[in-house]
């Protein structure tokens, strides 16, 4: 983790300001979930604080849920996404299609919100981080790996949520992803699959990026409002496909002769003998 995110505590060097300077840290996303924080003695001289006010300060974060220390094995940032439903709410949501389409539909309007807010806001060090994430994406994208593509897709989105430097945007957003990557809604593998879809949802996430990069609110909405409409019909077709193949398959097995050269089909069709 990079030394120069805690600035030195310049005044009563108290614990609560130490507490302070980590709460905005993980509230603007810049400590994620899982981050590993600097060893006791670095922190502290990083704070400019003695070690007892450090280990008060981190006390009351841990307290708080925000940090979570590991025996031997250090202090990390608690996972302060959580879930947004209850495990019951979670099993009815994959049940019913109705929740995927309204899902996509807040999807849409939150993340052409943000877009937009990123094409306003983004600062040079923002626009940096997502070129290193879109450099990496291509990658992915050139290596055919699913798994990596996906994960750098999440990332991408994020990203954009940092850039609109809106704290209850990027904490919002961060929770759909995650329903996303647990694969509540739908499986994002066979939108992936389709023919065609991984290069359409790259010139997407460009278009997106661009948007960005140039400083173009109204184009940052459309393109991620159309990033979106996209994965809602790629959903449908990949979900129509499949039933397709699935009746296709049952169709070849009902008609495939057997061994004593007789379909199943013809058999049924077969009059019954007389009693």
């Amino acid at each position: 983790m990079p030394s120069d995110i805690f600035a030195r505590i310049a005044h009563s060097r108290t614990a609560d300001e130490v507490v302070h300077q980590i709460e905005v840290l993980v509230l603007e996303g810049i400590l994620r979930v899982g981050d590993k924080l600097p060893g006791e003695r670095e922190l502290a001289k990083q704070f400019d604080v003695s070690r007892p006010i450090l280990r008060e300060a981190l006390k009351v974060l841990e307290g708080r849920g925000l940090l979570n220390t590991q025996h031997g094995g250090g202090t990390f940032v608690s996972d302060v996404i959580g879930q947004v439903f209850t495990r019951p709410v979670m099993e009815l949501i994959a049940r019913h299609q109705k929740a995927t389409l309204d899902y996509l539909e807040y999807r849409r309007e939150m993340e052409g919100i943000t877009a937009e807010f990123a094409a306003r806001r983004a600062t040079e060090a923002d626009k940096a981080l997502l070129t290193r994430i879109v450099t990496a994406m291509k990658a992915a994208h050139q290596k055919d790996d699913f798994e990596e593509e996906a994960a750098i897709d999440v990332e991408f989105h994020s990203a954009i949520g940092e850039c609109a430097h809106n704290i209850i945007l990027l904490h919002t957003l961060r929770s759909c992803y995650r329903l996303l990557a647990e694969g509540v809604f739908y499986n994002r593998a066979m939108v992936y699959n389709l023919p065609g879809a991984r290069e359409k949802l790259l010139e997407q996430h460009l278009a997106i990026y661009d948007a960005v990069m140039n400083g173009n609110p109204e184009a940052g909405r459309r393109a991620a409002q159309a990033h979106i409409d996209f994965v809602a019909k790629a959903m449908t077709d990949a979900e129509r496909s499949g039933d397709w193949e699935r009746v296709s398959r049952l169709r070849l097995q009902q008609r495939t002769p057997d061994q004593t050269g007789s379909s199943k089909s013809a058999k049924q069709k077969q009059p019954e003998a007389a009693s």
